[in-house]
């Protein structure tokens, strides 16, 4: 299994953002992070910072919706060309109907987890997702540090995965750096969301490589 790396937009000069984009132009993804204030305490950028993503055509995107009413608003995302949305299991009301209609408009979908949500009621429901988001920070703002009791819920959520027959990738979000991405590795995570420690690193480009070098060392 390869290691995805996905750079968070979160933590770039957003008023050069084709420039921040070229330094991480050998990430698998662009990670934008959606927040609208109520879902969690933040408030960043909708569609039209993501259509610009898309229009520049140097990364395929990957969505993060922090947002309240994900059956509404989601599927413009896979709309505009997104490769990969992610919505919460706290916010959706119809969580399998919204991922069939986000398949249909030709996207991949994560179903994203709370810090204090458990894996266990959506254990069955694996095989309607291409992946997993566990959380490592409470969502709303960069920067904060990693939890490491979220570990255990990756653990089990690669094992239902194992026992369902199911192929799915696992995402982490959240003080993933060069030290707790080889952790979360170990326990079973293969996709890695990483702001602070890329674009606050002297060389973006070669903070990517590396990440990606530790993680390619672990992923099971």
């Amino acid at each position: 299994m390869k290691p995805t790396i996905s750079p968070s937009i979160l933590n770039c000069d957003i008023s050069d953002l084709a420039g921040e984009l070229h330094k991480i132009r050998n990430a698998d993804f662009a990670h934008v992070d959606i927040m609208d204030n109520h879902f969690v305490p933040n408030l960043t950028w909708g569609l039209p910072v993501v259509e610009a993503v898309i229009a520049r055509d140097i990364l395929p995107v990957d969505c993060h919706l922090m947002i309240e009413d994900p059956d509404r608003w989601a599927p413009a995302y896979a709309e505009a060309g997104a490769a990969s949305v992610t919505f919460h299991a706290e916010a959706a009301k119809a969580p399998l109907r919204l991922a069939g209609e986000i398949h249909r408009l030709g996207a991949k979908v994560g179903l994203g987890l709370k810090p204090d949500t458990d894996i266990h009621d959506y254990e069955d429901l694996l095989s309607y997702f291409d992946m997993i988001l566990v959380m490592t920070v409470e969502p709303g703002f960069g920067g904060q540090p990693f939890l490491h009791s979220q570990m255990n819920k990756i653990r089990r959520v690669r094992e239902a995965a194992k026992r369902s027959g199911v192929e799915i990738a696992i995402q982490v979000d959240g003080g993933v750096n060069r030290k707790t991405i080889e952790i979360a590795a170990d326990a079973g995570a293969d996709v890695f969301v990483a702001g602070s420690a890329v674009f606050k690193a002297e060389d973006a480009y070669e903070e990517v490589d590396e990440l990606r070098r530790i993680a390619a060392a672990h992923v099971h």
